[in-house]
């Protein structure tokens, strides 16, 4: 039998390090300091769900100025030698990719991320890549936004709210819709409040905060674990570049990288991802895409929320639109008409609301190795959005938005295809 002084060496040490954490996070007194240089380097490449969910780093990054946020999803993963960070360590360029996206971040995620930035991005430019993808018929699953929901950015949306407008009340509408929304029964009743029009009182307000601040410190805390950085690898493909910037001797090399990278399959995708993803299920693949529709979707109001956001922070970003590999959509039946109508939709409800820096590739489909694989930017893709960034930096033209929520939040508006 185990004598009660073993016992307590055993456990003692475990409870007595979860009441000095409990003691942290629960104190009135904040006593971390900020992270430091490394590791805010660290976390630009890692696209760690702890990093989008949480605060501590990415709004540190954003606020010292020197990160150039790149909002996006599985594409920003495809770390090759034209990747936006390698080009940037690799040329010194005056900003770091700091990458917000991971593969299943949409538009809520993207709008929960800016609002928690928004201080730190006022007047600043951003990257946004928007994935044809993401527009399915239901919008986001459940679980890919439950892994990435933020109790914390939600809690930060909710308190500073005094009353709520059209936009608060499609997004607590949408935010119920989800089970990790509705399990949490104080920000259920909360979000139920927003989503009727009723103004939150100050209780309810302060109560967001409350749980903003113990968020926080948990976030402080706990927010450098689980981080794998990309740096490392990031730092070794810049010495398969050439040390002078031009982009056309750099846009060759991207061919012929490609092109080496590329041997054993008829679509130009890259021989490891085929040989992973396609090839074990290649014949159940033929023509399983006739059915697939990115033109009606909730997905198109869960974007004007982040379209409303950047113009509220007075942000300047630049939207980027991939196109579908050709030779695979013409394997699987993906329609090109289809994809056709989705980007005269998407392009619309931007241009109409005054944002006029969007690189729309949806015609470079069939572009030699412009994508890696089926969906994804590639060595030459990833070259094109390199020289169209350059000329978007250099841009001082400040952006005059005019946002038509009522529009664009509709369920008219998802549904519309008459273009």
């Amino acid at each position: 039998m185990i004598s009660k002084r073993k016992l307590f060496s055993a456990v003692g040490p475990f409870f007595a390090a979860i009441l000095i954490i409990g003691a942290i996070i629960y104190s009135p007194i904040n006593w971390f300091s900020k992270p430091s240089a490394n590791a805010i380097h660290k976390s630009a490449s890692s696209m760690s769900v702890n990093v989008l969910k949480g605060n501590n780093l990415k709004n540190e990054a954003m606020e010292s100025g020197k990160y150039l946020p790149f909002f996006g999803s599985s594409e920003l993963s495809r770390v090759n030698a034209f990747h936006p960070s390698v080009l940037a360590e690799k040329y010194n360029r005056p900003y770091e990719p700091y990458l917000l996206g991971a593969p299943g971040t949409q538009s809520l995620t993207h709008f929960f991320m800016l609002n928690s930035m928004s201080e730190e991005l006022k007047g600043k430019k951003i990257v946004f890549i928007i994935s044809p993808q993401w527009f399915v018929k239901e919008g986001v699953g459940d679980p890919m936004f439950s892994l990435f929901y933020s109790p914390l950015q939600t809690n930060q949306w909710a308190m500073n709210l005094n009353s709520s407008d059209i936009n608060d009340q499609y997004l607590a509408k949408r935010l119920l819709r989800f089970s990790s929304v509705r399990t949490d029964t104080e920000l259920k009743i909360l979000t139920q409040q927003i989503k009727s029009g009723g103004e939150l009182t100050q209780l309810d307000r302060k109560r967001a905060a409350y749980n903003f601040n113990i968020l926080s410190k948990e976030d402080q805390l706990f927010s450098k674990i689980g981080i794998t950085s990309k740096s490392e690898k990031i730092s070794s493909k810049t010495k398969q570049l050439p040390d002078n910037y031009s982009f056309t001797e750099l846009d060759k090399l991207a061919y012929e990288k490609g092109g080496n990278a590329t041997k054993n399959n008829e679509f130009d995708i890259a021989d490891s991802f085929y040989n992973k993803r396609i090839a074990p299920m290649k014949g159940k693949l033929k023509n399983s895409q006739t059915k697939f529709d990115y033109t009606v979707s909730p997905e198109f109001s869960d974007f004007q929320l982040v379209l409303s956001q950047i113009a509220d922070s007075h942000i300047d970003a630049m939207f980027v639109i991939p196109p579908v590999n050709k030779l695979w959509s013409d394997y699987t039946g993906l329609s090109t008409d289809m994809l056709d109508l989705f980007s005269k939709k998407i392009n619309y409800q931007l241009k109409s609301q005054g944002f006029d820096h969007v690189v729309d590739y949806t015609d470079k489909r069939s572009e030699p190795y412009f994508m890696e694989d089926t969906i994804h930017l590639g060595w030459r893709g990833w070259m094109q959005m390199d020289k169209d960034l350059q000329t978007f930096l250099k841009d001082q033209h400040k952006p005059a938005y005019n946002i038509n929520s009522e529009e664009f939040l509709s369920k008219e508006w998802q549904e519309n295809t008459d273009f």
